[in-house]
């Protein structure tokens, strides 16, 4: 491995630990640092799950002018393993919404969710009607509580659905869609619409290889091939597009996540371009290249850049490894663990000997720039520090020389030069090295990832992404690129230039800083999941006595839902109102059926945002046995106090209202 160990300390060598150890990051179960909880490991302007825990990014869906990211998560991290998928909303790829759990664990006796893909089925193949969110993912077949505990149940696909717009989903019954048909492994469903053959298709990742299956409506697959790579290890996550090439010609990228033991390759995105007859892949060359270097892009999707479809995609991984996917510091300190990477657009390019995809950060982050330093240029031998400090920033720089046999970056800098991660160029290799500071490889195994470059050139430019937990460094045109996790000590933030065997310039270095990108999560205000209404709420008239029901109805969340069709039924009438809670989000967002007799109109039935005991936002049913999900944009409330009201005057003809799942989020 290369980097500057230590000020006037040069080493290269094998892939064996450096003489100099490393200080290595706590486990899950210790510390971050002195006083835990300060200061915050949280990354400032890359993704971040809210609370606990995440892992998979599943690929986002474009929906009404926003892109849904579905992911992973675990509410009961670190107790209790098992995911549900989340839901965040952005506009960009850059700046996201929490909005809280889309699919729910445990609502069947197939537990949790693993990774798959959803699609919007605009042309209602599935019966589930027009522009329905169709979600296929891997769950354990009817899992005993052992299976469950240790995550070994038999993996198949099942069928989820969502009526809201992707909001909230539901599974198509307790069957799976595709059964596991006595294989060990068996998961990560992706989905797409084969356009040429009108039907869908669907990879599943099957141990080392992936298996493709055709459908004409997302319940009825029939196996049609499958992909064998007997040399990357366990596979999963797979991906198949279509995308045109700088000089217009279209090729198939088949992709998938390596772990990549047997070879030593990154365990990160593996993919091939080649060619897709509707039923099987052939790739253009046997072996694999890889959208990333580093150690940490791990079950990466690519979704499509509704700007430009046919030509550019979008990009993210999240920046973990199952190596070691509870060693941070973050849950100590943060109360998460959980990082993706930033948001890359991703295009295929003609190199003359082949094709390859080339990636940069989304330009959407430039829209989120605070500052800019404009730091000039310099002539190092040696080394020399750069007159800016920081732990959150994009660094570009153009590097060239002569002489000089290793030249690059110290990143996170200790004031006494002994800790630091170095980015730079030696030999025919380009480099990313954690080994001198703090990060989770206590193996030794994984502390310097490298990328090819061309020996003979001697300048090189350098767009490199740094964030309180992540570093990832572009290469020129971004073919070659290293994502890695570096929990750097709070405090380690200086740069240095250096430059062994000769001298090298450094010019146009530019540092720009960006917003704090953190989501406020999704709030609760009430699921009606209980015996009783919940803390704080009172009731007047009918409902009194009642609670919520178990009514079965199209749109509902989770097991129950506040239903005025008690007693009597249509004749009851009251209301059951909400405690106080501060509006501190812009939507406050709930599911809507009922009768459709507006406030104001007597007599009602309505729903109704109370402040200072006054309706500021009100709305009704549609006369309809199915909730709908209804938004209200309250930014112009923010900070005040408010009460949510379920109000009931209606006697006659859909004199009810159904509501669940109340929420505010951004």
């Amino acid at each position: 491995m290369v980097g500057l160990v230590a000020a006037g300390m040069w080493v290269h060598g094998s892939s064996s630990p450096r003489a100099v150890a490393a200080p290595l990051a706590p486990t899950v179960e210790a510390p971050a640092v002195e006083g835990a909880g300060e200061p915050s490991y949280r990354d400032t302007y890359h993704f971040t799950v809210p609370d606990h825990w995440k892992n998979d990014p599943q690929r986002p869906v474009y929906i009404d002018g926003k892109f849904h990211y579905y992911y992973l998560y675990n509410a009961d991290y670190d107790t209790e393993i098992g995911t549900a998928w989340r839901l965040a909303t952005t506009m960009d790829n850059v700046a996201f919404q929490d909005q809280g759990v889309a699919a729910q664990k445990k609502t069947n006796a197939n537990h949790d969710l693993w990774s798959g893909s959803a699609v919007v089925d605009t042309a209602n193949t599935a019966g589930f009607g027009a522009g329905a969110v169709i979600m296929l993912a891997t769950q354990m077949d009817h899992p005993t509580p052992q299976q469950i505990a240790n995550s070994t149940g038999p993996q198949a696909q099942f069928l989820w659905y969502s009526q809201d717009g992707g909001r909230n989903f539901h599974a198509f019954g307790e069957t799976p869609v595709i059964p596991n048909g006595g294989r060990a492994d068996f998961r990560d469903p992706k989905v797409i619409w084969d356009a040429d053959a009108s039907r869908w298709v669907a990879l599943i990742a099957e141990g080392n290889k992936i298996s493709f299956y055709t459908s004409p409506n997302l319940k009825d697959w029939t196996r049609v091939s499958e992909f064998i790579e007997p040399n990357l290890g366990m596979l999963e996550c797979p991906d198949l597009f279509k995308i045109r090439a700088d000089d217009g010609t279209e090729k198939w990228v088949m992709g998938l996540s390596a772990n990549g033991y047997l070879t030593g390759a990154p365990n990160t995105f593996a993919y091939w371009t080649g060619s897709f007859n509707g039923a099987s892949f052939t790739p253009d060359a046997a072996d694999p290249q890889w959208l990333d270097h580093g150690f940490d892009w791990y079950g990466a999707v690519t979704w499509e850049d509704p700007a430009n479809p046919s030509e550019q995609r979008f990009a993210m991984g999240w920046m973990n490894n199952w190596n070691y996917a509870h060693t941070t510091p973050t849950w100590a300190a943060d109360g998460f663990n959980g990082t993706d990477s930033i948001v890359r657009q991703i295009k295929l390019k003609n190199y003359g000997t082949g094709y390859s995809l080339v990636s940069q950060p989304t330009p959407a982050l430039d829209d989120h720039t605070t500052t800019v330093a404009n730091l000039g240029s310099f002539t190092v031998s040696g080394s020399q520090a750069l007159p800016y400090r920081g732990e959150s920033y994009q660094l570009e720089a153009d590097v060239s020389w002569n002489q000089a046999q290793n030249i690059g970056l110290q990143l996170r800098a200790s004031a006494d030069g002994t800790r630091h991660a170095d980015v730079g160029i030696f030999d025919n290799f380009s480099y990313l090295n954690r080994g001198p500071t703090g990060n989770p490889d206590s193996s030794g195994t994984k502390l310097e990832s490298r990328a090819p470059i061309d020996p003979t050139i001697n300048k090189v430019h350098l767009r490199i992404l740094v964030d309180r937990t992540t570093i990832e460094v572009f290469v020129d045109d971004g073919r070659y690129v290293h994502s890695s996790q570096v929990f750097a000590n709070p405090g380690d933030d200086g740069i240095n230039l250096y430059s062994s065997g000769g001298a090298a310039s450094f010019t146009n270095v530019t540092v720009t800083e960006f917003e704090n990108l953190a989501q406020r999560p999704a709030r609760l205000i009430a699921d009606f999941e209980g015996a009783r209404w919940g803390d704080g709420w009172t009731t007047g008239g009918d409902f009194a006595a009642a609670g919520p029901s178990t009514t079965s109805a199209s749109g509902r969340v989770g097991a129950k839902i506040a239903d005025t069709f008690v007693g009597s039924g249509d004749p009851a009438t009251g209301s059951i109102t909400s405690p106080e809670f501060v509006i501190d989000r812009n939507f406050l967002h709930f599911q809507l059926g009922g009768g459709n007799h507006p406030l104001g109109v007597e007599p009602a039935t309505s729903v109704q945002l109370l402040v200072n005991g006054q309706p500021v936002r009100t709305a009704t049913g549609e006369n309809s046995g199915s909730l709908r999900h209804v938004s209200w944009h309250v930014h112009d409330l923010a900070g005040q106090t408010a009460r949510f009201q379920i109000l009931d005057d209606a006697t006659g003809e859909w004199g009810h209202l159904m509501v669940d799942q109340v929420m505010l989020s951004d």
